[in-house]
């Protein structure tokens, strides 16, 4: 019987060009104008989940944020496995990239350049292959576990309905266990089973000066400058050791494990490779951390954007009214957005400048929470005998940098969650010229045709 990665070499060319044509869709997340093209993927992947043989497959939700719910339940006594992913993409600006037009997919090297292409419907595609791979291999019918799939179309915008959407389906959505794909490996010839995510806080600053823009030659020295009493507050956002500097920040923040540590320091790693990689620069943040406990294991407050002045065409010589930057709060352990809006909010009326004003947002409401499984979990143990089947290479222990509503899929449902992505740190999520490698994506899927009959087989009785 051919072996699930002879199979998915065989259907190479098939897998590429259907990812080629999804990702033609321009689904991108919180613009009305491709509202349109938001359906357009989803009715797209509820296609290709039909002709994958799901039985069921629906679209939820409104027409800006439109989920694929699918299901395969015809297996006994196997146990329920909902895949969690998203098809929405970020927005991308033709002019700044250089291989291709984000949506106008292109093949070379064996990597698919595209928006999406990575995140995240490349990891979704994988997924269908991995069903397809299972079945043509073991000779099923239907999958040995039975199957569940809530593909969300809102990721990148906060997935702000996510919660909603789930309690109008809790009826549906019993599981066993969840599968969240979107996320990273660590290198494409060393996986790693990612057992982390971080939790996110986003916060938009708006600082007031002057009542109007004003001729700087009238007013310059006593007026104030909203652009450098923000620069100022923002300069005060780490301390020399690069610590948050919100009092109390740290208070929920807990080292990580000795076991934690070690995982992370096995993982094949040098300063000149990581910086190729994620074309970064330079190497900076917490002292007393190495570069991956800072990345997967510790706080992180990032400024995403600053708006001030006349950035565009001739300046006009005027110290500006108002200046804006936005924020985004990486969270661990046992942080909850709650806690570090409300240090956040502290901290800002303490520090900045009194010869301005200011209005803080914080999206408290959308907060994601960082979510953590242990490394013994017994799915975890599975997902890892997966990928060697899936890599051919025994597999290390890794987190997440980024944030996903990961905590709250498990809160909601009442079950654990593992996690398993294709993406790489040098696949450019959400930059310019995003890629893919496909021989990842093959792997990827290789893994998921094993890890369904391991899930099942796994169970008392299993077969």
């Amino acid at each position: 019987m051919t072996t699930a990665s002879d199979y998915l070499d065989a259907h190479r060319a098939r897998l590429i060009e259907e990812l080629i044509g999804w990702v033609r869709l321009r689904s991108v997340a919180g613009v009305p104008e491709y509202e349109i093209d938001l359906r357009r993927s989803a009715n797209w992947l509820a296609g290709a989940l039909r002709d994958t043989g799901f039985p069921l497959t629906e679209v939820w939700g409104p027409p800006d944020a439109p989920a694929v719910y699918a299901e395969w339940c015809a297996a006994p006594g196997a146990p329920t496995v909902l895949v969690y992913s998203h098809h929405d993409v970020r927005a991308a600006k033709d002019g700044e990239w250089e291989e291709t037009p984000p949506f106008e997919p292109a093949l070379r090297d064996g990597r698919l350049y595209g928006r999406g292409t990575s995140d995240a419907k490349g990891q979704v595609l994988a997924h269908l292959w991995g069903i397809r791979a299972h079945l043509a291999t073991t000779g099923r019918d239907a999958p040995a576990v039975n199957l569940k799939f809530l593909v969300e179309g809102e990721e990148e915008a906060g997935s702000a309905q996510l919660e909603g959407l789930i309690g109008e389906h809790r009826e549906r959505l019993d599981v066993d266990l969840i599968v969240f794909s979107d996320t990273m490996l660590w290198r494409a010839d060393h996986p790693a089973v990612c057992t982390s995510v971080r939790g996110q806080l986003l916060a938009q600053l708006r600082v007031f000066g002057p009542l109007r823009d004003i001729h700087a030659g009238a007013v310059s020295g006593p007026a104030p400058n909203p652009i450098l009493a923000l620069s100022e507050l923002l300069a005060k956002l780490l301390d020399d050791k690069g610590r948050i500097a919100l009092p109390g920040f740290y208070d929920d923040v807990t080292d990580p494990s000795e076991q934690v540590r070690e995982a992370y320091a096995a993982l094949p790693f040098t300063v000149e490779d990581w910086l190729q990689r994620t074309e970064s620069r330079a190497i900076a943040g917490e002292e007393g951390y190495t570069v991956l406990e800072r990345l997967w294991a510790r706080p992180a407050v990032e400024v995403l954007s600053i708006i001030g002045g006349d950035p565009i065409g001739v300046p006009r010589g005027a110290i500006p009214a108002e200046a804006t930057a936005s924020l985004s709060f990486r969270t661990v352990s046992d942080q909850t957005g709650a806690a570090v809006a409300e240090q956040l909010r502290r901290w800002v009326a303490d520090t900045i400048s009194d010869a301005v004003e200011y209005e803080l947002t914080v999206a408290e409401e959308a907060a994601q929470e960082p979510y953590r499984i242990a490394d013994d979990h017994p799915a975890v143990r599975v997902l890892a005998d997966a990928m060697e089947d899936g890599f051919g290479a025994v597999p290390g222990r890794m987190g997440n940098a980024g944030g996903g509503p990961t905590e709250l899929l498990g809160r909601a449902l009442d079950a654990p969650v593992i996690l398993f992505g294709t993406g790489l740190p040098e696949d450019r999520w959400h930059d310019s010229d995003e890629r893919v490698s496909i021989d990842v994506l093959l792997a990827g899927a290789a893994t998921l045709a094993s890890l369904w009959s391991r899930l099942a087989s796994d169970q008392p009785g299993g077969e």
